[in-house]
Protein backbone atom coordinates (compact mmCIF):
# COMPACT_ATOMS: atom_id res chain seq x y z
CA UNK A 1 0.00 0.00 0.00
CA UNK A 2 1.24 3.23 -1.10
CA UNK A 3 1.40 6.47 1.79
CA UNK A 4 -1.54 7.89 1.55
CA UNK A 5 -2.24 11.70 0.94
CA UNK A 6 0.07 14.12 3.17
CA UNK A 7 -1.45 16.89 5.29
CA UNK A 8 0.34 18.99 7.74
CA UNK A 9 -0.16 19.84 11.58
CA UNK A 10 1.67 23.08 12.48
CA UNK A 11 2.16 23.88 16.07
CA UNK A 12 2.99 27.38 15.31
CA UNK A 13 5.84 26.60 17.92
CA UNK A 14 8.05 29.39 18.85
CA UNK A 15 11.05 28.24 19.37
CA UNK A 16 12.99 29.34 23.33
CA UNK A 17 15.53 31.36 20.97
CA UNK A 18 12.84 32.99 18.91
CA UNK A 19 10.44 36.04 19.06
CA UNK A 20 6.85 35.23 18.78
CA UNK A 21 7.34 37.11 14.89
CA UNK A 22 9.88 35.08 14.67
CA UNK A 23 7.70 31.88 14.96
CA UNK A 24 4.84 33.12 12.96
CA UNK A 25 7.05 33.76 10.20
CA UNK A 26 8.40 30.54 10.51
CA UNK A 27 5.04 28.74 9.91
CA UNK A 28 4.73 31.14 6.70
CA UNK A 29 7.67 29.95 5.54
CA UNK A 30 6.68 26.19 5.93
CA UNK A 31 3.31 27.19 4.43
CA UNK A 32 5.12 28.25 1.23
CA UNK A 33 7.88 25.27 0.72
CA UNK A 34 4.99 22.93 1.87
CA UNK A 35 2.79 24.14 -1.40
CA UNK A 36 5.93 23.55 -3.47
CA UNK A 37 6.70 20.40 -1.71
CA UNK A 38 3.19 18.60 -2.52
CA UNK A 39 1.58 18.69 0.62
CA UNK A 40 -2.51 18.72 0.81
CA UNK A 41 -3.03 20.68 3.48
CA UNK A 42 -2.43 23.07 6.58
CA UNK A 43 -3.78 22.99 9.66
CA UNK A 44 -3.22 25.12 12.89
CA UNK A 45 -4.65 24.41 16.64
CA UNK A 46 -6.02 26.44 19.01
CA UNK A 47 -3.98 26.89 22.19
CA UNK A 48 -4.48 29.34 25.12
CA UNK A 49 -1.85 30.53 27.59
CA UNK A 50 1.25 28.85 26.02
CA UNK A 51 4.25 30.67 25.68
CA UNK A 52 5.18 28.33 23.08
CA UNK A 53 2.08 28.14 20.69
CA UNK A 54 1.29 31.02 18.56
CA UNK A 55 -1.81 30.07 17.48
CA UNK A 56 -4.83 31.13 19.87
CA UNK A 57 -5.95 33.50 17.45
CA UNK A 58 -6.43 30.63 14.74
CA UNK A 59 -8.57 32.69 12.39
CA UNK A 60 -6.22 35.52 11.87
CA UNK A 61 -2.90 33.20 11.63
CA UNK A 62 -5.19 30.96 8.48
CA UNK A 63 -5.69 34.36 6.81
CA UNK A 64 -2.11 35.76 7.41
CA UNK A 65 -1.06 32.19 5.88
CA UNK A 66 -2.88 32.34 3.16
CA UNK A 67 -2.41 35.60 2.07
CA UNK A 68 1.07 34.70 1.86
CA UNK A 69 0.87 31.19 0.05
CA UNK A 70 -1.20 30.51 -3.59
CA UNK A 71 -3.16 27.40 -3.39
CA UNK A 72 -2.90 25.45 -0.60
CA UNK A 73 -5.84 24.43 1.34
CA UNK A 74 -5.53 25.81 5.23
CA UNK A 75 -7.90 25.24 8.03
CA UNK A 76 -8.58 25.11 11.69
CA UNK A 77 -7.17 21.31 13.75
CA UNK A 78 -8.97 22.97 15.47
CA UNK A 79 -11.22 25.72 16.31
CA UNK A 80 -12.24 24.70 20.01
CA UNK A 81 -16.20 25.40 19.72
CA UNK A 82 -16.70 25.24 23.44
CA UNK A 83 -14.80 29.13 23.32
CA UNK A 84 -17.00 30.53 20.52
CA UNK A 85 -20.50 31.21 19.52
CA UNK A 86 -21.02 29.19 16.56
CA UNK A 87 -22.50 32.68 14.64
CA UNK A 88 -18.88 34.17 15.20
CA UNK A 89 -17.30 31.13 14.03
CA UNK A 90 -19.04 31.64 11.01
CA UNK A 91 -18.85 34.68 10.48
CA UNK A 92 -14.91 34.41 11.03
CA UNK A 93 -13.90 31.56 8.69
CA UNK A 94 -16.42 32.92 6.06
CA UNK A 95 -14.71 35.75 5.63
CA UNK A 96 -11.47 33.50 5.29
CA UNK A 97 -13.83 31.55 2.49
CA UNK A 98 -14.87 34.79 0.72
CA UNK A 99 -11.31 36.06 0.88
CA UNK A 100 -9.69 32.34 -0.26
CA UNK A 101 -12.13 30.53 -1.93
CA UNK A 102 -11.62 26.90 -1.99
CA UNK A 103 -8.98 26.95 0.70
CA UNK A 104 -10.90 27.30 4.10
CA UNK A 105 -11.37 24.55 5.76
CA UNK A 106 -12.65 24.14 9.85
CA UNK A 107 -11.89 21.63 12.02
CA UNK A 108 -13.89 21.42 15.07
CA UNK A 109 -12.93 20.54 19.24
CA UNK A 110 -15.18 19.79 21.71
CA UNK A 111 -12.23 20.65 23.91
CA UNK A 112 -11.27 23.91 25.99
CA UNK A 113 -7.72 23.92 24.48
CA UNK A 114 -6.19 25.16 27.92
CA UNK A 115 -6.52 25.23 31.80
CA UNK A 116 -9.43 25.52 33.45
CA UNK A 117 -8.46 29.83 34.87
CA UNK A 118 -8.01 30.19 31.42
CA UNK A 119 -11.11 29.36 30.13
CA UNK A 120 -12.73 31.33 32.60
CA UNK A 121 -10.81 33.90 30.77
CA UNK A 122 -12.41 33.36 27.54
CA UNK A 123 -15.63 34.31 29.39
CA UNK A 124 -17.51 31.01 28.51
CA UNK A 125 -19.57 28.72 29.99
CA UNK A 126 -17.88 25.72 31.81
CA UNK A 127 -20.95 24.18 29.81
CA UNK A 128 -20.93 24.56 27.05
CA UNK A 129 -19.00 21.53 25.55
CA UNK A 130 -22.68 19.63 26.52
CA UNK A 131 -23.78 21.40 23.20
CA UNK A 132 -21.40 20.33 20.98
CA UNK A 133 -23.10 18.56 18.37
CA UNK A 134 -25.74 21.30 18.58
CA UNK A 135 -23.46 23.95 18.07
CA UNK A 136 -22.22 22.03 15.29
CA UNK A 137 -25.10 21.93 13.37
CA UNK A 138 -25.66 25.30 14.20
CA UNK A 139 -22.04 26.39 13.23
CA UNK A 140 -22.62 24.20 9.44
CA UNK A 141 -26.51 25.81 8.79
CA UNK A 142 -24.74 29.38 9.46
CA UNK A 143 -22.53 28.26 6.56
CA UNK A 144 -24.88 26.82 4.12
CA UNK A 145 -28.27 28.11 2.78
CA UNK A 146 -30.43 28.17 5.88
CA UNK A 147 -29.60 29.02 9.47
CA UNK A 148 -31.19 27.31 12.15
CA UNK A 149 -31.69 30.39 13.93
CA UNK A 150 -34.52 32.39 12.94
CA UNK A 151 -33.95 35.97 11.88
CA UNK A 152 -30.10 35.46 11.86
CA UNK A 153 -27.52 35.06 9.15
CA UNK A 154 -23.67 34.83 9.10
CA UNK A 155 -22.62 37.97 6.84
CA UNK A 156 -20.01 36.77 5.36
CA UNK A 157 -20.18 32.97 5.59
CA UNK A 158 -23.89 32.05 4.25
CA UNK A 159 -23.28 30.13 1.44
CA UNK A 160 -19.64 29.33 1.19
CA UNK A 161 -20.16 25.75 2.41
CA UNK A 162 -17.33 25.81 4.42
CA UNK A 163 -16.21 21.91 4.68
CA UNK A 164 -16.35 21.16 8.60
CA UNK A 165 -14.29 18.39 10.13
CA UNK A 166 -15.07 17.04 14.08
CA UNK A 167 -11.22 16.26 15.68
CA UNK A 168 -11.20 14.18 18.69
CA UNK A 169 -9.61 12.08 21.39
CA UNK A 170 -11.74 10.16 22.90
CA UNK A 171 -15.16 8.22 21.57
CA UNK A 172 -17.54 10.81 22.27
CA UNK A 173 -15.92 12.39 18.94
CA UNK A 174 -16.25 9.75 17.18
CA UNK A 175 -19.79 9.30 17.61
CA UNK A 176 -20.11 12.39 16.69
CA UNK A 177 -18.80 12.95 13.27
CA UNK A 178 -20.26 9.33 12.24
CA UNK A 179 -23.96 10.83 13.38
CA UNK A 180 -23.11 13.94 12.09
CA UNK A 181 -21.60 12.03 8.44
CA UNK A 182 -18.45 14.11 8.88
CA UNK A 183 -14.69 13.68 8.37
CA UNK A 184 -13.37 12.75 11.64
CA UNK A 185 -9.47 13.86 12.35
CA UNK A 186 -8.18 11.52 15.52
CA UNK A 187 -5.07 13.37 17.33
CA UNK A 188 -3.20 10.42 17.92
CA UNK A 189 0.27 12.84 17.46
CA UNK A 190 -0.65 13.33 21.39
CA UNK A 191 -3.32 11.86 22.77
CA UNK A 192 -3.04 7.77 21.18
CA UNK A 193 -4.58 5.53 23.62
CA UNK A 194 -8.34 5.43 22.20
CA UNK A 195 -6.96 5.97 18.48
CA UNK A 196 -7.69 2.15 17.06
CA UNK A 197 -11.09 2.17 19.06
CA UNK A 198 -12.40 4.91 17.92
CA UNK A 199 -11.41 4.56 14.47
CA UNK A 200 -13.69 1.42 14.51
CA UNK A 201 -16.64 3.19 16.09
CA UNK A 202 -16.54 5.69 13.44
CA UNK A 203 -16.68 3.17 10.74
CA UNK A 204 -19.31 1.13 11.93
CA UNK A 205 -21.66 4.10 13.11
CA UNK A 206 -21.56 6.43 9.81
CA UNK A 207 -24.40 7.92 8.14
CA UNK A 208 -23.96 9.64 5.22
CA UNK A 209 -24.22 13.19 4.90
CA UNK A 210 -24.46 16.32 2.21
CA UNK A 211 -21.01 17.09 3.20
CA UNK A 212 -19.63 13.45 2.71
CA UNK A 213 -20.79 9.82 1.50
CA UNK A 214 -18.78 7.86 3.06
CA UNK A 215 -16.53 7.89 6.04
CA UNK A 216 -13.09 10.01 5.83
CA UNK A 217 -10.55 8.99 8.64
CA UNK A 218 -7.96 11.71 9.21
CA UNK A 219 -4.95 10.79 12.31
CA UNK A 220 -2.01 13.34 13.83
CA UNK A 221 1.13 11.32 13.75
CA UNK A 222 4.80 12.75 14.54
CA UNK A 223 7.37 12.50 12.24
CA UNK A 224 11.74 13.33 12.92
CA UNK A 225 12.88 12.35 9.30
CA UNK A 226 16.48 13.49 8.67
CA UNK A 227 19.15 12.30 6.55
CA UNK A 228 21.07 9.78 8.62
CA UNK A 229 19.58 7.68 11.18
CA UNK A 230 22.01 9.31 14.16
CA UNK A 231 20.61 12.45 13.07
CA UNK A 232 17.13 11.45 13.79
CA UNK A 233 18.06 9.59 17.03
CA UNK A 234 19.14 13.13 18.15
CA UNK A 235 16.25 15.25 17.38
CA UNK A 236 14.15 12.61 18.92
CA UNK A 237 15.76 12.98 21.92
CA UNK A 238 15.93 16.58 22.03
CA UNK A 239 12.22 16.47 21.23
CA UNK A 240 11.49 14.33 24.13
CA UNK A 241 13.33 16.20 26.43
CA UNK A 242 11.72 19.87 25.08
CA UNK A 243 8.43 18.28 25.79
CA UNK A 244 9.39 17.00 29.37
CA UNK A 245 10.36 20.46 29.98
CA UNK A 246 7.26 22.25 28.63
CA UNK A 247 5.01 19.89 30.56
CA UNK A 248 6.39 19.33 33.90
CA UNK A 249 7.70 22.97 34.23
CA UNK A 250 7.10 24.11 37.86
CA UNK A 251 6.24 27.89 38.58
CA UNK A 252 6.75 29.35 34.65
CA UNK A 253 10.31 27.79 34.56
CA UNK A 254 11.69 25.38 32.27
CA UNK A 255 13.28 22.69 33.72
CA UNK A 256 17.06 21.97 32.81
CA UNK A 257 18.07 19.25 30.71
CA UNK A 258 19.18 17.43 33.52
CA UNK A 259 16.29 17.46 36.01
CA UNK A 260 13.72 16.57 32.73
CA UNK A 261 15.90 13.60 32.06
CA UNK A 262 15.59 12.52 35.65
CA UNK A 263 11.71 13.22 35.66
CA UNK A 264 11.25 10.89 32.42
CA UNK A 265 12.01 7.55 34.32
CA UNK A 266 8.64 9.09 36.38
CA UNK A 267 5.41 7.61 36.28
CA UNK A 268 4.29 11.54 35.45
CA UNK A 269 7.45 11.33 32.91
CA UNK A 270 6.66 8.63 31.14
CA UNK A 271 2.89 9.62 30.49
CA UNK A 272 4.29 12.55 28.94
CA UNK A 273 6.70 10.45 26.68
CA UNK A 274 3.61 8.54 25.99
CA UNK A 275 1.82 11.41 24.21
CA UNK A 276 4.65 10.84 21.32
CA UNK A 277 3.72 6.85 21.02
CA UNK A 278 2.65 7.44 17.15
CA UNK A 279 6.43 8.86 15.83
CA UNK A 280 8.06 7.99 12.59
CA UNK A 281 12.04 8.14 13.12
CA UNK A 282 14.59 7.65 10.96
CA UNK A 283 16.01 7.89 7.54
CA UNK A 284 12.90 8.83 5.15
CA UNK A 285 12.47 5.37 3.88
CA UNK A 286 12.42 4.19 7.69
CA UNK A 287 9.82 6.64 7.84
CA UNK A 288 7.99 5.89 4.89
CA UNK A 289 7.41 2.06 6.59
CA UNK A 290 6.51 3.27 9.57
CA UNK A 291 3.87 5.57 8.21
CA UNK A 292 2.88 3.35 5.70
CA UNK A 293 2.16 0.54 7.93
CA UNK A 294 0.35 2.32 10.77
CA UNK A 295 -2.07 4.10 8.56
CA UNK A 296 -2.76 0.64 6.89
CA UNK A 297 -3.33 -0.94 10.46
CA UNK A 298 -5.22 1.75 12.01
CA UNK A 299 -7.31 2.11 8.75
CA UNK A 300 -6.69 5.97 8.03
CA UNK A 301 -7.29 7.84 5.32
CA UNK A 302 -5.01 10.64 5.12
CA UNK A 303 -2.27 11.55 7.33
CA UNK A 304 -2.03 14.57 9.28
CA UNK A 305 2.07 15.05 10.26
CA UNK A 306 3.80 17.50 12.97
CA UNK A 307 7.08 17.86 13.37
CA UNK A 308 8.48 18.15 16.88
CA UNK A 309 12.47 18.69 15.90
CA UNK A 310 13.47 21.92 17.87
CA UNK A 311 15.90 23.03 15.89
CA UNK A 312 14.05 25.12 12.57
CA UNK A 313 16.47 23.66 9.97
CA UNK A 314 15.92 19.98 11.52
CA UNK A 315 12.26 20.75 11.54
CA UNK A 316 12.45 22.32 7.50
CA UNK A 317 14.33 19.28 6.70
CA UNK A 318 11.84 16.84 7.71
CA UNK A 319 9.12 18.10 5.88
CA UNK A 320 10.56 18.26 2.93
CA UNK A 321 12.25 14.55 3.45
CA UNK A 322 9.29 13.66 4.32
CA UNK A 323 7.17 15.09 0.81
CA UNK A 324 10.56 13.78 -1.28
CA UNK A 325 9.87 10.25 0.06
CA UNK A 326 6.12 10.56 -0.72
CA UNK A 327 6.64 11.77 -3.98
CA UNK A 328 9.07 9.03 -5.12
CA UNK A 329 6.54 6.53 -3.41
CA UNK A 330 3.70 7.57 -5.80
CA UNK A 331 6.36 7.76 -8.82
Amino acid sequence: MPLPPLSILDMAIVSRNESIREGLDASVELAQRAERWGYRRIWYAEHHNMRSIASSATSVLIGHVAAHTEHIALGAGGVMLPNHSPLQVAEQFGTLAELHPGRIELGLGRAPGTDQNTFRALRRDPRASETFPQDVQELQAFLGDTSLVPGVEAFPGKGTNVPLYILGSSLYGAQVAAILGLPYAFASHFAPAALEQAVQIYRQEFRPSAQLAEPLVLAGVNVIAADTADEAAESERVAKITRVQRFAGRGGRDLTEEEAEAVMSTPSGRQILDMMRYTAVGTPETVERYLTDFATRVGIDELVVTCPVVDRAGWFRSFELLAERAAVAAA
